[in-house]
């Protein structure tokens, strides 16, 4: 079982950053997990918008969010980021990460195919 736990949301204005954690209890040093970033946004479907592969970091990104989110991690520490620049209102959202042994899973951000899930942490975008 892995569990995990975003953090780092909050309220921002429109053109502010966010750093958003998603750390694990059991850890990301066993090489087996990609993680990936959704968002559900208030009466949307919940949304893919990046992925970090492990030993070769590779990333993927929503249009959505291309150029303005990165997403890394660092096993070591059990953690993965999104880097949140240049936040617009329509980014508004629950922000969750993901975790999955298919890489292409990972790489196509397929909600049905991660395996665990953290609860969420909500991101609002406002003036």
């Amino acid at each position: 079982q892995l569990e995990l736990k975003e953090s780092g949301g909050g309220v921002v204005q429109p053109g502010g950053s966010l750093r958003l954690s998603c750390t694990s209890s059991a850890g990301f040093t066993s090489g087996r997990y990609f993680i990936a970033w959704f968002r559900q946004a208030p009466g949307k479907e919940r949304e893919g918008i990046a992925c970090i592969t492990n030993s070769n970091r590779r990333t993927a990104y929503a249009d959505s969010v291309e150029g303005r989110f990165t997403i890394s991690r660092d096993n070591d520490k059990n953690t993965v980021w999104l880097q949140m620049d240049s936040l617009k209102p329509e980014d508004t959202a629950v922000y969750f990460c993901g975790s999955t042994t298919n890489p292409l899973s990972c790489m196509a951000m397929v909600e049905g195919g991660m395996n665990y899930w953290g609860n969420g942490t909500r991101v609002t975008v406002s003036s």
